[in-house]
């Protein structure tokens, strides 16, 4: 039996890879194997990964080969691979590509590989309403209307399809980047983000054109969405997370582009103005009046000819826009976001009907290039009181993760990190309202939460960017698109129970460069010995994927 104990990698039969982290390889194989597994766990000194059919469908779609990744799996295993999982490997990537959508005169072929496949599709009971006549005996007729569910089904019994119908030109719009901003610095593209541009364009037709760019917060996944629509040169839907984020993207739009304010509209709970650059936001297209009723707002995807839909934070796109995503596969279609995790466990449906990832970037490698800040990790463990010791000991499961999040002796150390960082823009971040307004109340911050009205909102984040506030307290409004470039130190007092996507994107509030030494620190305040300290080391989880450490600070 091979035996390289310099190696800090075991493969399983299972397909879990283990990674040891105190070798001199580590980083080298942790930066491989994030190309095609994904991290389950990453205790102190051995990671855990799982291969799924998903990432090597990622994986073969952004061109790797089967043997690329046996070869990272022979070249650092410290013992042989098991003989069962380069062959799984091989025969999951090549999955892809085996059925393929083309056009057949006003609707579509599906064709396979193989007679036994087309066969094995055709009487699978879940695709059966989906598809009409056989057309020969390796293709079948299917109707345009049903090109994203038969993408989305296919997905979900382990075949995926590679689309190359092909797209519907939307309406012609002429625009292009300015090569200066409206106060008149010079600016461009960053050499990855045009590269991310041409890896979701492609050749401009069937190969590319949808699919997923994943860029860590503060990397600029707004200037490739301007890119990518000044590169298509269309009328362009954009869907944002919220009210906020949507008038970024504006504001960014108009300063970087030649389009003018006649051109670039706002549909919104405030405003209904559709142009041809539309920006919109997730709630607004999926309100309506009771839960019997249809959306509303959904006739907006058919309103104009878009030639490209953009989905801000795709990792959050609610379950109602999925199902108008799988009508507009005819569109083209490009997913921004810092983490493809969803907590539903719906990557797939982001594969099936927006697109494969077409470009990932490792955060540390734009940290190392300065393109985002350093960031410092620290759990702070503090521990309960003795009387709430007792409440949280005969408490049941949900209030118990809830006495741990707004533990009480949390205030004294959020007091003490104000006072380390006097001179440093500062978020604190939570979930429970009510602590939030203790603690806004504590030290006279200003406090944004979800019933904070849009307009308070634009003046708060105003006022802390100009630098009249220097710390703000914010609720789960804050996670997603608030573009606050001078934060430099978040405060996490409380988190939605163990998500790694929140934690991923918290982070990323104080990752934009910095000036100087372009640093950043990051806190988060678990109770110790509770069920906040379990979740929150499934939290850290996709952070550790991309090369951070926690260091742990132990309270009383």
């Amino acid at each position: 039996m091979r035996y390289e104990p310099q190696n800090p990698l075991i493969v399983q039969s299972d397909h879990s890879l283990l990674l040891e982290t105190m070798g001199p390889n580590f980083r080298v194989v942790r930066d491989a194997l994030v190309r095609f597994a994904e991290l389950v766990k990453s205790p102190e000194y051995v990671h855990t990964y799982r291969i799924t059919p998903l990432s090597l469908w990622n994986a073969a779609s952004a061109g790797l080969a089967p043997a690329d990744l046996v070869e990272v799996l022979n070249t650092w295993s410290k013992y042989d691979v098991p003989p069962n999982v380069p062959t799984w490997v091989e025969e999951t990537m090549s999955r892809y590509g085996r059925l393929k959508l083309v056009p057949e005169g006003t609707e579509l072929r599906l064709i396979a590989d193989s007679e036994a496949l087309i066969r094995e599709i055709r009487h699978h009971k879940s695709t059966r309403e989906l598809l009409q006549e056989d057309l020969d005996e390796l293709s079948i007729k299917v109707y345009t209307a049903h090109r994203g569910e038969l993408k989305q089904v296919l997905t979900s019994i382990g075949h995926p399809v590679e689309d190359l119908a092909g797209y519907v030109d939307g309406d012609a719009l002429e625009m292009e980047m300015s090569p200066e901003t409206e106060d008149g610095t010079p600016w461009g593209l960053r050499d990855y983000q045009v590269d991310a541009v041409d890896s979701f364009h492609g050749d401009g037709q069937v190969h590319g054109g949808s699919g997923v760019v994943v860029l860590p917060c503060g990397a600029g996944k707004t200037m490739v969405g301007i890119g990518a629509m000044t590169r298509l040169g269309m009328k362009t839907l954009i869907l944002c997370t919220n009210v906020t984020a949507l008038r970024q993207w504006k504001q960014e739009i108009l300063d970087k582009t030649t389009l003018t304010l006649d051109e670039v509209g706002e549909y919104s709970g405030e405003n209904k103005d559709i142009k041809p650059v539309t920006l919109s936001t997730y709630q607004i297209l999926t309100w309506r009046r009771s839960k019997h009723d249809e959306f509303v707002h959904f006739g907006l995807f058919d309103r104009q000819r878009w030639g490209l839909i953009m989905y801000d934070e795709v990792h959050l796109l609610p379950a109602p826009v999925f199902r108008s995503v799988a009508m507009l596969q005819a569109r083209r279609r490009l997913g921004l976001t810092a983490t493809l995790v969803r907590e539903d466990g719906k990557q797939g449906d982001v594969f099936a009907l927006i697109g494969p990832k077409r470009f990932d970037m490792p955060w540390k490698d734009l940290e190392h290039q300065g393109w985002i800040a350093s960031a410092s990790c620290t759990e702070i463990r503090i521990g309960m009181s003795d009387e709430d010791r007792l409440r949280y000991a005969t408490a049941e499961e949900r209030e118990k993760y809830r006495l741990a999040s707004t533990n009480s002796r949390k205030g004294p150390v959020v007091q003490e990190l104000l006072q380390r960082h006097p001179d440093d823009k500062v978020l604190i971040l939570g979930m429970y309202v009510d602590q939030l307004e203790w603690l806004s109340r504590q030290w006279g911050l200003p406090l944004i939460t979800g019933k904070t009205p849009q307009s308070r909102r634009d003046q708060l984040f105003a006022d802390f960017r100009s630098g009249k506030s220097r710390a703000m307290v914010i609720s789960k409004v804050g996670n997603f698109s608030v573009d606050l470039p001078d934060a430099t130190v978040a405060i996490q007092v409380s988190g939605t129970w163990g998500s790694r996507q929140e934690e991923a994107q918290r982070l990323g509030r104080i990752l934009r460069p910095k000036k100087g030494e372009n640093k950043a620190w990051f806190y988060s305040l678990v109770t110790r010995e509770s069920r906040e300290q379990d979740y929150a080391e499934k939290r850290q989880l996709f952070l550790t994927e991309q090369g951070y450490s926690y260091s742990i600070d132990v309270r009383k």
